[in-house]
């Protein structure tokens, strides 16, 4: 039976792939290494920032036929005339797989200007029916807890993928709270361990798995070698 081991893998901070319906999707891919040798059939970029948005590494993944969705000012960044430019609320079928792209931005006050809502940056949910139903993913960006996320309950999400990090986005405290609205089966903790060193990150996780039920803590699948 397909697990969700088989199909979701961490690349670091806030980078994911998803194997699925024999296919792979890559989302902000960042800084990959040669240890990573699998190639996308999907991208996924969420917003225009570096650490997301990273021209190298999309490079390194993609293939011929490779198909890449981003907000727009993503796709010019990464030099690609023939992405699919995306806004929140967009929503689709991919190869059997859907994919709807909702709202990242920050509300609190000192992270405005980080995330504004009006660039239309995204999430993504994705339903990539793995095993015997349905399977939904949704990766949150780069945003703080805003009131879209107290409606994700609706869609029935068996993974989320929150940021903790504070300082860009929601900290661990805040994520905490935005895991208790959105009630997936299971919430990974992402965009952390090169903001918080070393220390910071094992106490964010252990407060994340201590106030999270489902809290599921995911080992990279290459090295971190990048810091900021």
């Amino acid at each position: 039976m397909v697990t969700l081991q088989d199909t979701l893998f961490w690349t670091g901070h806030s980078g994911f792939y998803i194997k699925a319906k024999g296919k792979t999707i890559f989302i902000d891919p960042f800084r990959i290494g040669s240890g990573i040798t699998g190639k996308a059939d999907l991208i996924l970029i969420t917003h225009a920032h570096f650490d997301h948005c990273d021209p190298e590494s999309v490079r390194r993944v993609m293939k011929p036929g490779t198909e890449v969705m981003g907000p727009a000012d993503c796709l010019e960044s990464l030099k690609i005339k023939d992405g699919k430019a995306i806004k929140p609320y967009h929503s689709e079928i991919w190869n059997g797989i859907s994919v709807s792209a909702v709202p990242a931005y920050n509300i609190r006050p000192e992270r405005l200007e980080f995330h504004p809502k009006k660039n239309g940056w995204v999430g993504y949910v994705l339903n990539v029916g793995i095993g015997e139903g349905d399977f939904k993913i949704y990766h949150a960006g780069d945003t703080d807890f805003i009131d879209e996320m107290k409606g994700f309950s609706k869609y029935g999400i068996d993974v989320s993928l929150l940021p903790v990090g504070g300082t860009y986005t929601m900290d661990v405290d805040e994520a905490i709270e935005a895991a208790k609205a959105i009630a997936s089966k299971n919430t990974v903790p992402m965009h952390y361990k090169n903001l918080l060193g070393k220390d910071g990150s094992k106490s964010a996780e252990e407060r994340f798995k201590k106030k999270v039920s489902g809290a599921y803590i995911m080992k990279e699948v290459q090295e971190s070698t990048y810091s900021f």
